[in-house]
């Protein structure tokens, strides 16, 4: 079984827990961290933005990375959200175990 991560910008604390409380409700996250305030400087149509944005990491089963990604499109509020994965390559085996029993459908 392979796990991923997944990467979320958020735009407060409050958004990013109601999109975890949501993944974690619908199994497709077994678990999720919300890590507070980050910085982030970008370019977004034409100007340099400079704000403040709550991460979010959510540990999923990689079979379910479209589902989740999916589902946090349709739940977050910028139009362009940024939500980025990694398939893990290792380990502990009991705990990538348990991503897959708490995401398996």
């Amino acid at each position: 079984m392979s796990a991923s991560l997944v990467y979320v910008t958020t735009t407060s604390p409050g958004e990013a827990a109601r999109i975890g409380n949501v993944l974690i409700t619908e199994s497709l996250a077994a678990s999720v961290n919300i890590l507070g305030e980050v910085r982030s400087i970008y370019r977004w149509e034409k100007g340099i933005h400079n704000k403040t944005e709550t991460l979010l990491i959510a540990k999923t089963s990689t079979l379910r990375v479209d589902e989740i990604i999916d589902r946090i499109r349709s739940l977050h509020s910028y139009q362009c959200p940024c939500i980025v994965t990694w398939q893990l390559e290792g380990g502990n085996d009991a705990y990538l175990d348990w991503i897959r029993r708490e995401t398996t459908q």
